[in-house]
């Protein structure tokens, strides 16, 4: 019963992580066709927003009193969270931009070091030798899939400190969702974060929209971004996670990596060369070292 569940949850995390993979590639399809930054991003928290309150009223039809509600304090907290949310999906569209979708999704996945510096720095833990090994793989992982040695073609400058700015803000957001209101239903942080979100992506728009507002987004591609990127990830996360635990989850969670780059060589041609799959394999061997316990039970 154990094994099954454990299973199940491994092909819950693994289907969330593919569908956050297929995400860049459907951005840059998108951007092909005319639309804009503001538009792909305005239309996934719009469509996102809706299909959780429509979770969320489920739910509570299901469970009635049984479900806990969000007080106020908690509303505010979740919604400041979910600004980073809104700014990583900012920073990782305005990358795709400048720079292949297998570039950019390796620059995403810097949270791995990223995310061991936080910790270092807001709750004063010196890493582990684990840690530290695993964050000098993925350093190494990262100049070889970024194709830094061989690459005769410049990659554009605006592309890196993008992705490297979404990385930062995908960090922030997985350290303040499992710190803020972890009591209340998923649905709910789910749902608020979002909003908080719909406030940073709202007013990026106002800021940056220079033409009139395409609404064909909405129709063409809008209900896709908002299923692959904010409602079956999350859903299927919170599903996964707690049959897996954080380690095993974290560990096939990394699929995200190479779906994201098969996407980009299959559907945008993108060149992947050996050198850079064997980047990407450095990168999940280093989220596979951080997250095994090599200690014997004793």
């Amino acid at each position: 019963m154990i094994k099954n569940n454990v299973l199940k949850g491994v092909f819950l995390v693994g289907l969330g992580a593919t569908s956050y993979g297929m995400l860049a590639t459907f951005v840059k399809i998108a951007y092909g066709e005319g639309f804009t930054t503001p538009e792909v991003t305005i239309a996934q928290f719009v469509y996102g927003i809706l299909g959780m309150l429509i979770i969320n009223m489920f739910q509570k039809a299901k469970k009635g009193n049984a479900v806990i509600k969000a007080s106020k304090k908690n509303i505010t907290q979740l919604m400041l969270a979910g600004t980073s949310l809104g700014m990583t999906s900012i920073f990782y569209y305005l990358a795709v931009k400048y720079i292949p979708v297998s570039i950019a999704i390796v620059l995403l996945m810097q949270t791995v070091w990223m995310g061991v510096l936080f910790e270092m720095i807001l709750e004063k833990k010196i890493p582990s030798t684990q840690k530290i090994i695993s964050v000098i793989i993925v350093l190494v992982g990262t100049a070889l899939a970024t194709n830094l040695i061989q690459s005769k073609v410049e990659l554009d400058w605006r592309g890196i400190v993008l992705g490297l700015l979404a990385a930062t803000s995908f960090t922030t957001t997985m350290f303040t969702a499992n710190r803020v209101a972890t009591h209340v239903s998923s649905a709910q942080r789910s749902l608020f974060m979002l909003l908080g979100g719909a406030v940073i992506v709202t007013g990026f728009a106002i800021a940056t929209q220079t033409t009139p507002f395409n609404f064909e987004i909405f129709m063409k591609w809008g209900i896709i971004l908002a299923l692959f990127g904010t409602i079956i990830p999350p859903l299927l996360f919170n599903a996964g996670f707690p049959l897996t635990g954080i380690g095993l989850g974290s560990i096939v969670s990394a699929l995200e990596l190479p779906v994201s780059v098969l996407m980009a060589y299959f559907l945008l041609s993108e060149k992947v060369i050996l050198l850079q799959w064997i980047g990407i394999v450095l990168i999940i061997l280093a989220i596979v070292i951080m997250n095994v316990n090599f200690k014997k039970k004793a």
